[in-house]
């Protein structure tokens, strides 16, 4: 695996599962990644000191998965002026709403990109996470490329499937 581009924080082990889908896309384009279980409310000088190392050991983007209050991502972005994308997760009464409006509501000046909850969220991140780290990389860029067009072949084969079956039906 390459260096270490995107550091991948999670609010507890309950996100693990959800968030499996950004490491596999992660891994996908060979980007590197360490991922941590660190909380806003219950860690916060574990998580500074993370954030920190992090960012002085090279890395470019930071992911941040959290439910409910969903602090993490805000909290990661108050310590470091990298990227920070923000997952809202589904968690509590309220199905991720409640992660989604903590996450986007981020004071002028603290950005944090903020995907769809729970797994197309965890998709999004790591994708915007490799459209970050292309900027700078060719190769990375010719990858989202052949994604996109790998995505777009889906489609128009599963439109040819329904159109050959929709003539065979007549």
């Amino acid at each position: 695996m390459s260096k270490t581009q995107v550091a991948v924080l999670m609010g507890s082990e309950s996100d693990l599962d959800t968030m499996q889908a950004c490491l596999e896309t992660l891994d996908a384009f060979g980007v590197g990644y360490a991922v941590r279980i660190l909380s806003a409310h219950r860690t916060p000088e574990q998580l500074r000191l993370a954030v920190r190392r992090f960012a002085r050991g090279g890395v470019d983007v930071f992911i941040a998965a959290a439910g409910m209050a969903a602090h993490l991502a805000g909290a990661v972005a108050a310590h470091t002026s990298k990227p920070v994308i923000g997952v809202p997760m589904s968690a509590g009464p309220l199905g991720g709403v409640d992660a989604l409006l903590s996450t986007v509501q981020m004071p002028k000046g603290l950005p944090v990109a903020t995907v769809a909850v729970g797994k197309a969220g965890a998709v999004n991140a790591a994708i915007l996470a490799v459209q970050i780290l292309a900027n700078g990389s060719a190769a990375l860029a010719r990858k989202l490329e052949q994604y996109r067009q790998g995505m777009a072949a889906k489609v128009s084969s599963a439109d040819k499937r329904l159109q050959r079956g929709k003539r065979n039906a007549r």
